[in-house]
């Protein structure tokens, strides 16, 4: 499979959803804090089930459907002074958040995006469990806007402010644990209309905005506060979702991967129609085979008939060799529908025609599977699962199901992001039945005074931004430039504010030089985590390093994996005392004293390299060249 795309001819368009957690005092609709709970704080734990019902059109959300029937149960833990009855749904909530209103308007302002005369808050179903009501709260802020691109403006769509969903912590068999902490906190939602047309362009859009909430100085920071979901689809196609993008670097990826995947799913659906496949060719009516299966000698299939399983398997005439292509890097067509088993059927996967003999399954029984089901092993596929018959037959049904869509293309789902950057199936996408008004939290009519507000934190453009770098922080042009281009600007910006005392040019360099120089030797950057880059630029800072020692000190700590805590690397390059600096250049000197006494002051380079060669990294070069000249002095003036 060619990993190269024309997106050109493809006609991709990818529009983006990006999540970011505001940094306000309290919650969105209470006066709870913002932070999350740390371990050691009480908690009490709710359970919970939670049902589906018709909205006020009378229609049933097909993903709120899905979530109802997986029938789970659901633990909430609240923490002591992180939530209260408004979390858990026991008390109204309180009229909104104004200070997250006007963040909300800074951002869209900085946008060009028009507020709305008033703002309305909807429900949004949601029966995952993330909220206690079952359905997300959000309003509507603002419409249009733009955001420059060196490929065209990217157009705003909506500007929205909702709250967030709960923290899931934990989940098993039957159940589902989250914690309320973070249920309430205030989000900020950015959708942009698809007119992104290249992966690198989705890249640059979701930083650019992301840079730009940023630098409003009243968003959270830190791993989870920012999330970006990706709409996707190419020619001939439909638009898809996919959630849980967390980290920039990933969005080139999961845009070319999935449109590599839907570009597969179209040729499938073609390959298909010519062999004049019809959907009644679909059998989605399990049969049984365990009998078949309880000789094959397959241990996995003997496990699971010890643990009472038993095999059911679908036959899919015209399908054979379909089920092993791939559509994704390591994902085949077979892997779609495992994906559908498992969500539905709650099976841990399926084992299908094309991958057999295998599984210390061999041809006889294979051949024998045949014949049951009554399809040819020449044209045909089959499907199996082990489970029990109810997960056996809801698995095999949504397998058949997906295997129908196949003649149709491209089925209108919302996908995971896995860490690789390809996609999973997650569930159905909702309808427009989902929405419907808030009858609890009364209208907000957005005044001039708010508005007068909001462009005092409105955060500056990048040319502004520019002449901060250079102008109040003493950048370089080049640098600022640098930075202003890269995704670390904003862990500079962090850094400097949170690091007292470190020069912002040796932070820049870090980031820029060190620390993508560490790729040359062997060593992934994005294992510096951002604790670690403080550490060692606050141990610069303090003296305890010289700032020589920041790209040994990283290397090192990069190529150890990160098992060895970054301050005991920092002690390792711990500072060399003046007194003990001076007792090291007069050794030298002494050592060197015929060719010091030849050279008189011109021997500085030379002392200076010996010196350095000693104390490279834990001893800052300005200091070393001070006391090498003036001990330099201090012996020529002896020995004359």
């Amino acid at each position: 499979m060619s990993d190269e795309l024309d997106y050109s001819a493809l006609g991709l368009k990818v529009g983006l959803e990006i999540h970011q957690q505001l940094d306000t005092k309290h919650k969105l609709f209470c006066g709870c804090p913002t932070s999350l709970a740390s371990d050691d704080v009480p908690r009490k734990t709710v359970e919970r089930y939670l049902r589906v019902a018709k909205s006020e059109v009378g229609e049933i959300d097909p993903a709120a459907l899905y979530e109802m029937r997986k029938g789970r149960k659901i633990i909430y833990e609240v923490p002591e002074g992180h939530a209260c009855m408004v979390e858990l749904d026991e008390e109204p909530p309180h009229e909104l958040n104004r200070d997250a209103l006007t963040i909300t308007l800074a951002v869209a302002e900085a946008l060009h995006s028009k507020p709305v005369d008033e703002v309305y808050v909807m429900r949004k179903i949601v029966i995952d469990g993330s909220n206690t009501t079952g359905f997300q709260r959000t309003a509507v802020v603002a419409f249009g806007g733009w955001v420059e691109d060196e490929e065209g403006k990217v157009g705003i769509q909506t500007i929205c402010l909702e709250e967030d969903a709960a923290r899931k912590v934990e989940e098993g068999k039957g159940y589902i644990k989250y914690n309320l902490d973070r249920l309430g906190i205030p989000l900020i939602e950015i959708s942009t209309a698809p007119d992104i047309r290249s992966p690198e362009q989705a890249a640059r859009v979701a930083l650019k905005i992301g840079l730009l909430m940023r630098l409003t100085g009243r968003v959270k920071r830190g791993l989870g506060t920012i999330r970006q979901d990706l709409n996707v689809s190419i020619k001939g196609g439909v638009k898809t979702e996919v959630k849980g993008v967390s980290k920039l670097d990933l969005i080139p990826k999961v845009v070319k991967y999935e449109a590599m995947r839907q570009l597969n799913l179209l040729k499938i659906k073609e390959e298909l129609l010519a062999r004049g496949v019809k959907e009644r060719d679909v059998y989605d009516q399990p049969i049984e085979i365990t009998e078949i299966l309880s000789g094959s000698g397959s241990k996995l299939v003997s496990k699971a008939l010890k643990r009472g399983e038993k095999a059911y398997a679908i036959l899919l005439k015209g399908f054979k060799g379909v089920l092993g292509k791939e559509v994704q890097p390591g994902r085949r067509f077979g892997t779609e529908l495992s994906d559908y088993a498992k969500a539905w059927g709650g099976v841990k996967g399926i084992i299908h025609s094309d991958e057999l003999p295998g599984y210390g399954i061999g041809e006889d029984v294979v051949a024998r599977i045949y014949e049951v089901l009554g399809g040819d092993p020449g044209r045909d596929a089959f499907v199996f699962v082990l489970g029990n018959p109810d997960k056996a037959f809801r698995a095999l049904k949504a397998v058949g199901g997906r295997a129908k869509h196949a003649l149709q293309g491209i089925p209108k789902e919302t996908r995971g992001a896995n860490p690789d950057g390809t996609t999973r199936y997650l569930r159905p996408q909702p309808g427009a039945a989902r929405m419907y008004p808030e009858t609890d939290v009364p209208p907000v009519r957005i005044t001039e005074d708010m508005l007068r507000e909001a462009a005092a934190i409105k955060p500056p453009t990048p040319e502004e931004m520019l002449a901060i770098l250079t102008e109040r922080h003493g950048l370089s042009r080049e640098l600022a430039e640098g930075l202003l281009r890269d995704p670390a600007l904003q862990t500079y910006l962090d850094l400097v504010e949170e690091v007292e005392g470190v020069p912002p040019q040796l932070v820049a360099s870090t980031l820029l030089v060190h620390l993508k120089g560490l790729k040359s030797e062997g060593v992934d950057p994005s294992a510096i985590t951002y604790e670690v880059l403080k550490e060692v630029l606050r141990a610069v800072a303090q003296g305890k390093i010289a700032k020589e020692a920041i790209p040994e000190i990283l290397l090192k700590y990069g190529k150890l994996g990160g098992k060895t805590p970054i301050k005991e690397i920092i002690d390792e390059f711990g500072g060399v005392k003046v007194e003990d600096l001076d007792s090291l250049i007069e050794g030298v000197l002494s050592e060197n004293e015929e060719v010091v006494k030849a050279k008189g002051e011109r021997a500085f380079s030379l002392v200076m390299g010996k010196v350095m060669g000693k104390v490279r990294g834990r001893v800052d070069g300005k200091l070393v060249a001070e006391r090498v000249r003036e001990k330099l002095k201090d012996f020529l003036r002896r020995s004359s």
